[in-house]
């Protein structure tokens, strides 16, 4: 603790001599990016051009090219792609579920939407009895004796008095991504889980599961939140109602992909790395504005301002657009596999997944000293609105980088609307707002450059 006091003192000593330069820069990166800035046309022909892109389908191969030929363009030092075999889940023809012969809702239509990697019913869909639970111990408890036969219910809701949303959602998604196999082990045939949302509405909101090689797999799907109340208040007052639903997804073979990177070269530290990044993957149902098309024109932007203002970076710096993070995370884990492989030096990795709203900081995995050194440029960053640098955290992308000792940042956005588009067909290009999305990329670009010029 006194050795980091010591260090703090030291910063803040040295830090009139360095402020200035540091100070005019940043207003020039902002200046470039609220003013010149090309993010939001950028994300314009991703979302409306090109769409939802599911990795392994045709528009998910579209946006490869498409970031490729854009920082050719923009005339980075150096622009490559790096193969990834990713997995291929397509979702089919149009979800059905109804309440089957209820004595207080009728064949009331439900509004579902299927779980990502989920399989599918086919075409004679699953009945049985439904059965509402809120979490895992419930499913124990019920015991096999309950459940074998029927349909597990999950209606976990967000904790809406969590300021943070995304702690809200922390907290309610191990029901979504385990609660089919945690069903199936106790003979379940099927599961309809609450959507992980903040607000009560007849959105559907999707996202990845994933199965036990242990247990069965069964179908699974998210319910709209104003439907799930609707179900289990019919559920207090009628035990064994039944309940149907029909999907027609599948997962078909893997297919070749690619994460895309572009660099611009380091001065006097070429083969250190500063790596900024967002997933160019989304889910089918919006066009994957927020969830991540705006961390990738983001991303893209970091570098295209700092060519702009003639900035020499002394680390290389590197802009990922990773495939797959959606349902796979193969993008990622295969950038960590080849960076180690090749002995390169991450000293910062940086990610945009959080959708395009206002910035307020940034998250950090980095321990005291990286801590004291965010405060100290805090003064160089609390006049953009950047005043948030106390939750933990990075990216899921640039997580596995944590192995080789990288120091993992992520773009803390205000979180308040996330989850009403979050995995929705609401994630729409309409719902970002322009300069929101440009201080975004004007914060990014800033930290980036106060991490090259001054170090860790």
């Amino acid at each position: 603790m006194k050795y980091i006091f010591i260090s703090l003192l030291l910063l803040i000593a040295n830090y009139p001599a360095q402020s200035q330069s540091d100070e005019a820069m940043i207003r020039k990166i902002y200046n470039q990016a609220l003013t010149k800035g090309e993010s939001y046309e950028m994300l314009d022909y991703l979302s409306n051009e090109i769409g939802g892109r599911l990795s392994g389908s045709p528009q998910a191969a579209a946006a490869v090219e498409w970031s490729r030929q854009k920082m050719i363009a923009y005339g980075f030092d150096t622009v490559y792609l790096q193969e990834v075999m990713v997995p291929h889940w397509v979702r089919g023809k149009q979800e059905v579920a109804h309440v089957v012969n209820s004595k207080r809702l009728g064949n009331m239509d439900m509004t579902i939407c299927a779980i990502g990697n989920s399989i599918g019913t086919g075409a004679q869909g699953v009945q049985g009895k439904i059965v509402e639970v809120k979490d895992f111990e419930s499913l124990e408890k019920l015991g096999k004796k309950n459940l074998e036969g029927k349909i597990v219910f999950f209606n976990r809701p967000f904790d809406q008095t969590q300021i943070h949303t995304f702690k809200a959602y922390g907290g309610a998604v191990d029901q979504r991504v385990y609660g089919a196999s945690e069903a199936a082990k106790y003979g379940a045939i099927g599961v309809v889980v609450r959507s992980m949302a903040s607000n009560i509405d007849d959105v559907p909101h999707t996202g990845t599961l994933r199965y036990s090689d242990e247990q069965p797999k069964i179908p699974a799907v998210a319910i709209s939140t104003i439907d799930a109340e609707t179900l289990s208040q019919a559920l207090e007052m009628e035990s064994d109602m039944e309940f149907y639903f029909e999907t027609h997804c599948e997962m078909l073979p893997d297919v070749l992909s690619y994460n895309v990177i572009g660099e611009l070269k380091g001065s006097t530290k070429p083969n250190e790395y500063i790596v900024v990044g967002g997933h160019l993957d989304s889910w089918d149902l919006g066009d994957g504005s927020h969830d991540d098309g705006a961390g990738c024109v983001q991303s893209i932007e970091v570098l295209r301002i700092m060519k702009e203002l003639n900035y020499k970076p002394n680390h290389t710096i590197r802009a990922v657009m990773f495939m797959n993070e959606e349902n796979g995370m193969r993008g990622g884990n295969k950038y960590a596999e080849i960076a180690k492989e090749k002995g390169e030096t991450h000293v910062a990795a940086l990610e945009s997944d959080s959708g395009g709203f206002t910035p307020r900081g940034f998250r950090t995995t980095g321990g005291d000293e990286v801590k004291q050194q965010l405060k100290a440029w805090s003064v160089l960053l609390e006049p953009y609105g950047l005043h948030d640098f106390s939750q933990p955290g990075g990216g899921a992308d640039i997580g596995p980088l944590a192995e080789q000792g990288t120091v993992l940042f992520g773009l803390q956005p205000d979180s308040q609307r996330y989850f009403n588009y979050h995995h929705t067909t609401s994630d729409t290009f309409d719902k970002v707002n322009k300069r929101e999305l440009e201080l975004g990329a004007a914060a990014m670009t800033s930290l980036v450059y106060l991490i090259d010029k001054n170090g860790l």
